[in-house]
């Protein structure tokens, strides 16, 4: 627990200080719950117990949100498509979290997006049929929501006609449209809730640290009791032991290795998980003519296309991945296929020469029979394959909530005691408390600071009420208030910020994640990775080739992924992604051996 005299936000600063203090702690204490991996799910799960009165502590081989949680659609979504198969458990609770998200915890994060689901042409009887069809689907939607969610946070869905779904979305062909339906789901940048659930953690007591890789377990007897952690910051230190009661693994498409480390007492895993490789391309604004986005029926899956800002997310693909798990390659094959489905509905086709980005994630389904990945579960499962080590695996973004808090309730009981029940549905999130009256007051805020309405109201919208502190900042020292050069839409404040507050240690870390530059610009952030060396650096203490090395590794980066996705294939593909070097020191994890063990 922090201590009551140090408010939320300094006891929630994930700055280069804490991160050495945290170190310390992993050394020297004994937590009740030890997390592995800094995803959504694991910051949730770590918030959860540090909110009910448990010493906690968090760690990550890489970033936060470095894999699955930074390379969604960026939605908080109930399923639509969950009522057409009748899972209609997973759509209650999943509405029920993105009521919470949007109106209590984070809505300085979520908030809603309109999207339209065309309605094809066709003779009058089959228009009317598919209508209704559709209609029903999405008023079953907004029923769930208004009767379960808790807190809907977003308007009700309406039936447009032909030319009026063409004047929302003009660049519609009009010769295969009938008409649409418009709804509304949540639109959420998912790196940084992840950053900011991480921080909540950190403020309530956790030690959170990054950089920080497991490469083993302890074991008395037949009990975990902790594990054995690599700083990656420091390579040339020895590795050190961390005690817990009980270790939480939420590392997603790496959750068979969890097991697999402790296959040498003959542990089996309980469940299996497959990865499911999910590519998105981003286009500009100006490259489709829309005021809301779309979900589209594909033959393998569904596709979005959703407004960001200045920018359209397409996407996404649903096939297997057995390769590099922690940088999956997008290929010219992925690509294309998007292309494809996408320009069937668009008067005007797009071209790779209107892709500013790409990325490809990694969906962790819990395996079953079915070779499709698109017919695994996308329920999750907590299991304890020995004693004191739990498992939480699947699940959807949307859900890490439910999901957390399932895997600390079977943490508690094992532990004992009198720790409290989950109340994280009743926990804001940092930035949360006071953003209502901040965005009210906007205007006047950007007044009394001398900043463009514009700017404080981006700042809002990704910090929420702490937007202050990064306000002083640029008042402190105006090289602050600047754009960051080759992505106007960041502020150097932000970068600066991000090594200050928000744990990043490495140039990718912002452009990647802190930011999203990686991909809303056409060159990918290699023309920002300079200035945000610099910034970072005056943070950090680089020295200059500290500073040329994270540009270069950056460079290296964008260059092997810009490679990747001219390559026909996953494979193809994989080999030029791996080309260039982690920047964390260690070579990537190709798992492909483990993916295929029958463990």
């Amino acid at each position: 627990m922090r201590d009551p005299s140090v408010s939320r936000y300094t006891a929630g600063r994930l700055s280069p200080i804490r991160r050495v203090a945290d170190l310390r702690r992993l050394r020297d204490e004994q937590f009740d719950v030890l997390v592995i991996g800094g995803g959504v799910t694991g910051a949730g799960a770590a918030l959860d117990a540090a909110s009910r009165g448990l010493k906690v502590a968090l760690v990550e081989a890489r970033d936060l949100a470095a894999g699955t949680s930074s390379r969604s659609s960026k939605l908080i979504h109930g399923g639509l498509r969950y009522l057409e198969q009748l899972e209609l458990h997973l759509v209650h609770e999943a509405l029920t979290e993105r009521g919470l998200l949007s109106t209590r915890l984070a809505p300085h994060l979520v908030r809603p997006v309109p999207i339209m689901v065309p309605l094809p042409a066709g003779n009058p009887v089959a228009r009317v049929g598919r209508r209704a069809y559709y209609g029903l689907g999405v008023a079953a939607y907004d029923v769930f929501a208004g009767l379960f969610g808790t807190g809907r946070g977003m308007p009700l869905h309406r039936h447009l006609s032909r030319d009026g779904a063409r004047h929302l979305f003009p660049s519609l062909r009009a010769d295969t449209l009938s008409g649409a339906i418009r709804y509304y789901d949540g639109q959420v940048d998912d790196a940084r809730l992840v950053v900011t659930l991480a921080r909540t953690a950190a403020s309530m007591g956790a030690a959170v640290v990054t950089s920080a890789r497991v490469v083993g377990f302890l074991r008395e007897a037949r009990e975990v009791v902790g594990v054995r952690v690599r700083d990656l910051e420091a390579p040339d230190e020895p590795e050190f032991e961390v005690r817990a009661r009980t270790v939480v693994a939420a590392t997603g498409v790496w959750s068979d290795d969890m097991s697999q480390m402790l296959s040498d007492v003959g542990v089996r895993p309980g469940l299996r998980v497959r990865a499911s490789k999910g590519v998105h391309l981003v286009v500009p604004r100006s490259a489709i003519t829309g005021e809301v986005g779309l979900i589209l029926r594909t033959p393998t899956s569904v596709l979005f296309v959703i407004p960001w800002g200045g920018h359209w997310i397409i996407g996404t693909t649903d096939t297997d991945w057995k390769l590099d798990r922690s940088h999956p390659a997008a290929s010219a094959r992925d690509i294309r296929y998007i292309l494809d489905q996408v320009n069937t509905v668009l008067d005007r086709p797009l071209t790779t020469d209107d892709i500013e980005g790409v990325y490809a994630g990694l969906r962790p389904l819990l395996s079953g029979e079915a070779e499709s990945t698109s017919k695994l579960s996308r329920e999750h499962a907590v299991i304890e394959p020995m004693l004191g080590l739990m498992l939480v695996a699947g699940g959807k973004y949307t859900t890490y909530r439910v999901m957390a808090a399932d895997v600390i309730d079977r943490a508690v009981r094992r532990l004992g005691g009198s720790a409290r029940a989950s109340s994280t549905a009743d926990l804001p999130l940092l930035g949360a408390d006071g953003y209502a009256a901040a965005w009210r007051d906007r205007h006047d805020i950007a007044r009394r600071h001398g900043v463009p309405a514009g700017v404080v109201e981006h700042l809002l919208e990704r910090y929420g009420s702490m937007t202050v502190h990064l306000l002083a900042m640029m008042k402190a020292d105006p090289s602050l208030a600047v754009p960051l050069r080759g992505a106007p839409e960041y502020l150097a404040a932000e970068v600066a910020y991000a090594a200050l507050a928000e744990g990043a240690l490495h140039v990718d870390d912002v452009l990647t994640r802190r930011t999203r530059i990686s991909f809303e610009t056409p060159h990918r952030g290699s023309e920002s990775a300079e200035h945000t060396a610099e910034i970072m650096g005056e943070v950090l203490g680089w020295d200059k080739a500290v500073r040329e090395r994270e540009v270069e590794h950056y460079q290296a980066r964008v260059a092997a992924e810009r490679q990747s996705q001219t390559m026909p294939d996953d494979l193809a593909a994989d080999a030029a992604r791996v080309g260039a070097p982690d920047v964390r020191g260690f070579a990537a994890d190709r798992g492909v051996d483990l993916l295929q063990i029958d463990l």
